[in-house]
């Protein structure tokens, strides 16, 4: 999953490394130099002809310690505004410093692997600047919890852009009245059904019973799919004649659950586009009828940029509470994993990973970055 992402913001890591490293380095073998030349000027006023006494004293030396560290500071200033003695003194504690112009070109070939990712302009710009502002002009001790500052700076960004708007999604099922009612959307063949039945699965492991509401009066077949999934999971399913009213059959589901203390109501919809003014108003008439808890935008991970888009689209239209990405486990690019909340400001929840009911996976933002990133 993700792994061509993976692979990219790797090579940004390591390139950042190693030229903080060979500026480690460097700056070490300046550091080392400069007592030599220190030591080298005392033996030539040795030779010169004897010692002032006055010098030996305390005050002579903390004075003399004075106005060489003023000389040290007066000259080889570097870009930073550092002089070379503070970044040999920095360098001496086992930090480094990160320089803007060494940086910018690493930054230019992230923003390049990022958008290629299918990541979204706006996305990829916050992920930039998350990871400039952790590292340019800052002091960061080496060996921190990945072992390279570059790869917390940027598991720091990544981070952040990923983790917006993210709750606990089994603590708001806990705490809600019940039936909880959840309503997905989404545009067509994108494993919305499908989906419905992975949580009607995922609820039934938590103890919760669910009864599923086929909300999809347009598609032909919808019933008999979604059926199929109701006899597989022996779950009830509650079902109108194709072209009856949406809003009316997720009702119907809604009373069944009241009045059979059922846990969790699953409402699906025919898919459609935010350009689907009839289908759009059905959504917002579902909404003001069954007022659900949830609303879950459901796309596929593969869609990359289209789903970022989509999203975006759906929640101006009919706002949304999270998304389900699809798929997730074919995606070698992660540009929707990565963009939709920072777009939405709605958290994913869950990815799918595969065909069996029991393939979908809650999305964990810290987990997630973990497997870009790595340890």
């Amino acid at each position: 999953m993700f792994d061509g992402l993976k692979e990219k913001l790797g090579r940004f890591s390591d390139e950042v490394e190693e030229d903080v490293e060979a500026e480690a380095a460097a700056g070490g073998e300046d550091a080392a130099g400069a007592p030599d030349a220190d030591a080298g000027d005392s033996d030539a006023g040795d030779a010169d002809g004897g010692t002032d006494p006055a010098a030996e004293t305390p005050e002579a030396d903390a004075g003399s310690e004075a106005d060489g560290e003023a000389d040290a500071g007066a000259g080889d200033d570097a870009e930073d505004g550092r002089s070379l003695g503070q970044r040999a003194k920095i360098l001496a504690t086992g930090k480094t410093v990160v320089d803007e112009d060494d940086l910018q070109s690493h930054l230019d070939d992230l923003e390049l692997a990022l958008l290629s990712s299918d990541v979204e302009m706006a996305v990829a710009e916050a992920v930039l600047d998350g990871v400039e502002q952790n590292l340019v002009g800052e002091t960061r001790r080496r060996l921190s919890s990945t072992g390279s500052l570059a790869r917390d700076a940027l598991r720091e960004s990544l981070y952040d852009v990923i983790s917006v708007g993210q709750f606990d999604f089994d603590e708001r099922v806990a705490a809600a009245d019940k039936p909880l009612v959840i309503v997905f959307t989404g545009v067509n063949g994108v494993g919305k059904t499908t989906t419905i039945a992975k949580l009607a699965r995922y609820f039934e492991d938590r103890g919760y019973s669910s009864v599923l509401a086929n909300g999809d009066t347009y598609r032909a077949g919808a019933n008999e799919q979604l059926e199929r999934h109701a006899d597989n999971l022996d779950t009830r399913i509650i079902s109108h004649e194709q072209g009856s009213d949406p809003a009316a059959v997720i009702y119907d589901g809604v009373e069944y659950a009241e009045a059979n203390d059922i846990d969790v109501v699953l409402g699906d919809t025919a898919g459609r586009l935010h350009t689907s003014d009839d289908l759009m108003d059905q959504l917002a008439k579902i909404d003001r009828v069954i007022d659900p808890d949830v609303t879950l935008f459901v796309d596929e991970a593969v869609a990359g940029q289209d789903a970022v888009n989509r999203a975006r689209e759906f929640n101006d239209a009919a706002e949304i509470d999270g998304a389900v990405l699809t798929k997730a486990d074919a995606d070698p690019q992660g540009g929707a994993a990565i963009s939709i909340a920072h777009v939405t400001g709605k958290p994913i929840l869950f990815l799918g990973t595969g065909q069996d009911y029991d393939d979908l996976e809650p999305f964990d933002p810290e987990e997630v970055v973990d497997r870009l990133i790595g340890e």
